[in-house]
């Protein structure tokens, strides 16, 4: 295997290593969330954008690169079948072209999956963060309007009115405590959802890690 795609499988693996350590329940979202927003993080971030153009650039390129030379052996294998040595080497190089293909499409389909993975677990903290806020803040409010109606007497109608506006505030403040429970159940089960997604992604890397160590297995055999 030559440097250039030594690197890059040697990318892939970090991708699967960063992949597996964003899908696997090791640390919450706000964790998460306080380790992309760190001062090494927030240093690179602003160039972030750029950095993740250039991959993907470079992955595109390697990828098309793959693609000719797959094209390539493939028509040398379909009209040498004179020489067994040139139909044998064919075959090593279309398979090194096909290899290299599968490098490059999951570094690059892994790439996006990241920056996915990141977002996803960024918003997730974020509505978790607001809920969690909203839902003291509607506590703490009906809290006070409770208080303030058992200190209310039964006297003259300026306190009956005071009492009827407190209990339409009770109300509504009961209503925005029902709908920020239903908020976080719903950001509960956005989570779930996303975990049984992230479990779902982690299945398929393995499987992917297995077929690139048969056909690096299966290089180092031919090379031989």
């Amino acid at each position: 295997m030559s440097l250039q795609w030594t690197i890059i499988a040697t990318f892939l693996y970090a991708e699967i290593a960063i992949v597996l350590l964003l899908t696997l329940p090791i640390a919450s979202p706000s964790k998460w969330q306080r380790f992309f927003k760190s001062k090494f993080l927030a240093y690179i971030s602003g160039q972030a954008s750029i950095y993740f153009l250039i991959l993907i650039g470079v992955l595109v390129l390697c990828l098309l690169d793959a693609i000719r030379e797959m094209q390539k052996y493939s028509n040398i294998e379909s009209t040498d079948h004179q020489h067994l040595d040139a139909e044998m080497q064919g075959n090593m190089r279309l398979f090194r072209a096909q290899r290299n293909f599968y490098i490059s499409g999951f570094a690059l389909f892994l790439l996006v999956v990241i920056r996915r993975l990141v977002q996803l677990i960024s918003q997730l903290a974020t509505l978790l963060a607001q809920s969690e806020a909203n839902f003291r803040q509607a506590q703490s409010a009906t809290v006070t309007a409770r208080d303030l109606l058992e200190k209310a007497g039964a006297g003259d109608e300026q306190n009956k009115k005071e009492l009827d506006e407190l209990k339409s505030k009770i109300t509504l403040l009961e209503k925005e405590l029902n709908k920020e429970k239903k908020d976080k159940e719903a950001v509960k089960s956005q989570a779930e959802s996303l975990n049984k997604e992230y479990d779902r992604l982690a299945e398929e890397h393995s499987k992917l890690q297995k077929k690139l160590t048969v056909a690096s297995g299966g290089d180092s055999k031919k090379d031989e």
